[in-house]
């Protein structure tokens, strides 16, 4: 058998070392000796296929092994470049014509723009082979270090850069990744708001607010938790909101305050950029907000945090002094969103709640309504109309007047649902004036279960006779109240007794018995006292007194909001534990008898 040219390697026993012709489509092994001894061959400058045919492998297999081996390849070039070989002599005449090419570019662009500074085209774009003038154009370094400040200023954003320089887009931001300019201001630029209304800003510049503030507006009086503000629609309900937050951020350098809308959306086009935000309330601090980071701040370093009821979890973490909450009803987690929300109002001295909202019957705002430390107060749209659109109330009172959409969309009314024993049109249609003369006047009280807070029920009610013939209910007074000791709720019934002339007081007697008419004797109490016993749930002893509201022989001589809540809230699934106004207004009607034996009275024929 013939033997190659080159050197032939050892074998094994059995093996055969094939042609230099057959090497590509051999798949010869080699031990880690022959594979060190073919890179070696490799690195000294042969090529891939002299030592493929050498070992009987494919070049292919020594490029693979070169590959996997590290930096064989470069080691190699290291080794050709700093040799003596054909290969090096090769490379340093290639680098030679690379710096020459490159010397004779350089060149020929200076020449370029020494000819063109000479011609004068320099300053005016270049032209392409078509006589078209290029869209790229050339801008001074002052031109470009003025556009450099906007950017990082975050006074423009890249489009209204271009706009102003006349520059494209993409050569901005190209420029912007490669300069690596970087926005030092993240706050978004603020909206164009309207001016100051001369008539809400004094000479001095400070709001007018207190002066032009109609009373539900004005925060209630005394150590209260939670204000619930509820009103119709354009009652006011944003504008207090924003003044009554605006004014603690102002008064509280570094403070921590929470905004919670419906949606992210109502936050920042009604709460803080509507027309009575935060940021447009006339004479007040226009504080600056920062969109991405839902953040409003003062220069005195209060701030203000937004959230959205959607997502309540996000209230879990953050601490608060006070917060303000918009538009309870229509959020789609009220307990959820609350009670995270109280968790964190852990900040100050007196951390405080607003809730502004249109009423709705959930059973949400009626819990809230009945705790102890929330107050509340009410206002129709019709108290807000001097700003208004003139047409506004006329036209949804031609649409709306006298149902109960109108009454909880503009009377700021919690009006009930389908099932209540009460509705809101037969409430409405029972109020009027109170006769001259009553024959008779109840007291009726329903006593707290004890001491946790719950509410009192204290309501007066006479009657009298009308010109039809039949007797006909006036309710007086709501006295109830909440939080109350025995002896401090049973003065105000004997108070409430002797201002009307009352001739009775009916008190419920199932959780107190006989302790009820004696707290109500050491209180004062001068008239005879009786005691009741309910045997039956409120809803079903307070139909008959129903019955007589839709038949126009029971009148309100006034309005009890309150008390009117819980007539409508009656029989629509509400927990009757918090119906206690309407239960002593039961209590009352039923006392004075209205409906009465109505058969003829004996007469005597003959003697």
């Amino acid at each position: 058998m013939e033997s190659n040219t080159n050197e032939v390697l050892p074998v094994t026993a059995g093996e055969m070392r094939p042609e230099a012709g057959e090497a590509k489509t051999t798949g010869a092994k080699l031990t880690a000796g022959q594979w060190a001894e073919l890179e070696a061959a490799y690195l000294g400058g042969e090529t891939a296929k002299q030592v493929g045919a050498r070992f009987g492998v494919s070049a292919q297999r020594v490029y693979d092994h070169v590959g996997a081996s590290g930096k064989l390849a470069q080691r190699r070039l290291q080794r050709i470049a700093t040799g003596d070989s054909a290969g090096s002599r090769l490379l340093t005449t290639m680098q030679g014509m690379s710096q020459a090419l490159a010397s004779v570019g350089r060149g020929l662009e200076t020449l370029g723009r020494q000819l063109l500074k000479a011609s004068g085209l320099a300053e005016s774009p270049r032209l392409l082979r078509d006589g078209r003038a290029p869209t790229r154009k050339t801008f001074a370094d002052e031109i470009w270090e003025a556009a450099r400040r906007d950017y990082e200023a975050g006074d423009f954003t890249v489009p209204e850069i271009a706009e102003r320089y006349g520059m494209v887009q993409k050569t901005i931001e190209t420029r912007a990744h490669r300069k690596r300019w970087s926005k030092t201001v993240t706050e978004a630029p603020p909206p164009l708001l309207p001016p100051d209304d001369p008539a809400q800003v004094d000479q001095l510049g400070d709001s007018k607010w207190s002066v032009i503030a109609h009373e539900a507006q004005r925060p209630p009086e005394g150590a209260w938790a939670t204000w619930l503000f509820q009103g119709g629609r354009g009652a006011g309900k944003t504008r207090a909101g924003a003044e009554w937050l605006a004014a603690r951020a102002e008064a509280t350098p570094n403070g921590r305050f929470a905004l919670i809308a419906p949606t992210e959306h109502d936050l920042r086009e009604v709460m803080i950029e509507g027309p009575s935000g935060l940021r447009s309330l006339p004479g007040r601090e226009h504080p600056k907000y920062q969109s991405s980071r839902r953040k409003l701040k003062w220069n005195n370093g209060a701030v203000a945090y937004g959230f959205s009821a959607e997502q309540p979890e996000r209230l879990r973490g953050p601490q608060f002094m006070a917060a303000w909450a918009d538009e309870f009803c229509t959020w789609k987690r009220p307990d959820d969103v609350l009670s995270n929300l109280r968790l964190g109002l852990r900040m100050g001295d007196d951390p405080r709640l607003l809730v502004t909202t249109t009423p709705k019957p959930i059973p949400a705002l009626r819990k809230l309504r009945a705790e102890v430390s929330c107050v509340m107060t009410q206002a129709a749209t019709v108290v807000n109309a001097a700003n208004l659109a003139a047409r506004f109330i006329d036209g949804l009172d031609m649409l709306y007047g006298g149902t109960r959409l109108a009454e909880q969309e503009l009377g700021g009314v919690l009006v009930d649902g389908d099932g209540a024993l009460w509705r809101l049109e037969e409430i409405t249609r029972s109020r009027g004036a109170r006769p001259p003369k009553l024959d008779r006047v109840v007291v009726a009280i329903d006593p707290p279960a004890g001491l946790d807070g719950s509410a009192c029920g204290i309501v007066v009610a006479g009657r009298a006779r009308r010109g039809d013939g039949k007797l006909h209910g006036y309710v007086l007074a709501d006295r109830s109240a909440a939080g109350l000791r025995p002896l401090e709720w049973a003065e105000i019934a004997a108070h409430a007794a002797r201002e009307f002339g009352a001739t009775k007081i009916v008190a419920e007697a199932n959780q107190g018995g006989e302790m009820v008419r004696q707290t109500l004797l050491t209180a004062g109490a001068g008239c005879r006292i009786e005691l009741v016993h309910a045997s039956k749930g409120k809803c079903v002893r307070a139909e008959p007194v129903s019955a007589l509201y839709q038949q126009g022989r029971v009148h309100h001589c006034g309005v009890f909001s309150a008390l009117e809540d819980q007539l409508m809230a009656m029989g629509v699934g509400q927990n009757e534990a918090g119906l206690d106004r309407a239960d002593a207004l039961v209590w009352a009607i039923t006392a004075l008898k209205l409906t009465g034996n109505s058969a003829p009275l004996p007469i005597i024929r003959r003697l």
